[in-house]
């Protein structure tokens, strides 16, 4: 019988919690976390949510920062497949365990990049997801399937520049990647609106850009500023380069020219980040203050609203999308927009939680479904980009009701 784990109950842990009980893809429901009390807190309000829920859930503790409890608990259980929910630093020792324990594995976020040691910003030193790739052979040779960076972004991200390419495109020049947001937090001055952890590490890290006989390289932080208009009123927001998962996937599946990924932060949202790594307070190694071993990030990160507190807070849409262009399936140039808004009232009333978190769950409980019933297949180390996109499309409008954009854009070829 197929048995779910769902590693981690923070906010995306939590919102994924409450819509894989919804569903019947997954028969019993492991919860698990270091913090018992969170795990236990995310089983009862699905079960509150959804009394039908309650003979399924679960909730245990676990350590995930080791491979050896992981695969020990998986084992135990009898998990079958895992749902990663836990931030970055522990995608390894999780990653592992599974392969260990012979377990069906998806993350939303990829193994942690190392800048370059002595140029960061020009050359790649060990790229996000590198460790994950290294193993393919073992988990292809092993039957498993490990199924990488596949939540709101990277992932649904992933499955538009997918989509464009074999339904829209004859030949795909660029992807770009563009989020942004019109969010507004009241109360808070500074207010990440998911894992402060990870906005620090991915904002401050050298920037990645691929580009087709040249490979990747890095560039500086918040570089190339642009004007980005962003669709259903949430209007121009200027974009610049940020390190993520999306410019490493997409040239593994696909043939372009370019990839690049720019995120909406905002000059107030950069000038904070910059201050943070002015101090060194972005740094993660510990350092000793008055006779104790601290971290400034997580100090930092500790003095930070926690992100699946913030849905009473927050007004306005939050947008992930993916400008695709290149040569129409006509002969002509062309260029589409496809994305996906949510609205920050409309996921706190219906969902309870804020529209990031919700948004990054749903995306990826959509593809854990199109795993555990095997519409989705294979063996090894994939990205959504090596999948089929209609099915998760068609999953996503039809069984979520969650809807999705295709704008088309300017008709001049500026790639020529």
């Amino acid at each position: 019988m197929k048995k779910l784990m769902i590693c981690g109950a923070g906010g995306v842990g939590s919102a994924v919690v409450d819509l894989a009980a919804s569903r019947g893809f997954a028969p019993e429901i492991v919860v698990a976390d270091l913090d018992t009390a969170r795990a236990e807190r995310a089983v009862t309000r699905t079960q509150q949510r959804n009394p039908n829920s309650r003979s399924k859930l679960s909730a245990i503790e676990l350590d995930a920062s080791s491979a050896a409890r992981v695969e020990t608990i998986c084992r135990e259980l009898r998990i079958t497949h895992l749902l990663n929910a836990v931030d970055p630093r522990a995608v390894m020792p999780i990653f592992e365990g599974c392969l260990r324990a012979g377990v069906t594995y998806q993350d939303m976020a990829l193994s942690l990049s190392v800048p370059h040691p002595s140029e960061p910003y020009s050359l790649i030193g060990e790229a996000t997801g590198a460790e994950q790739f290294a193993q393919a052979q073992t988990w292809e040779d092993k039957g498993l399937l490990a199924l990488v960076g596949m939540g709101a972004d990277p992932g649904l991200s992933d499955v538009f520049a997918r989509y464009a390419s074999d339904e829209l495109f004859d030949t795909v020049h660029t992807v770009s990647v563009r989020d942004g947001s019109n969010v507004k937090v009241t109360g808070h001055e500074f207010a990440p609106l998911f894992s402060p952890w990870t906005v620090i590490d991915e904002c401050l890290k050298p920037p990645v850009i691929y580009e087709k006989g040249r490979g990747w390289f890095t560039t500086e932080p918040f570089s190339e500023p642009e004007l980005f208009d962003f669709p259903e009123g949430i209007g121009p927001v200027e974009c610049v380069n940020v390190e993520h998962e999306e410019v490493f996937l997409v040239p593994r599946a696909l043939d372009v020219s370019r990839v690049d990924f720019k995120y909406g932060l905002g000059e107030e949202f950069i000038n904070v980040l910059r201050v943070l790594s002015k101090l060194g307070l972005d740094a993660v190694e510990p350092i000793e203050v008055g006779g104790a071993k601290v971290s400034p990030r997580d100090v930092v990160v500790s003095l930070l609203p926690d992100p699946l507190e913030l849905a009473d807070a927050m007004r306005g849409q939050v947008c992930v999308g993916t400008l695709v262009n290149g040569q129409g399936k006509d002969g002509k140039f062309k260029e589409f927009y496809l994305y996906n808004v949510v609205d920050a009232e409309w996921s706190r009333r219906e969902f309870g939680a804020q529209p990031v978190v919700w948004q990054t769950a749903v995306s990826a409980v959509v593809g854990l479904e199109l795993l555990m019933e095997g519409t989705w297949a294979g063996s090894g180390v994939l990205c959504p980009e090596q999948l089929s996109p209609k099915p998760y499309l068609d999953l996503l409008t039809n069984g979520y009701g969650v809807a999705w954009g295709q704008q088309e854009r300017r008709a001049v070829d500026q790639a020529a």
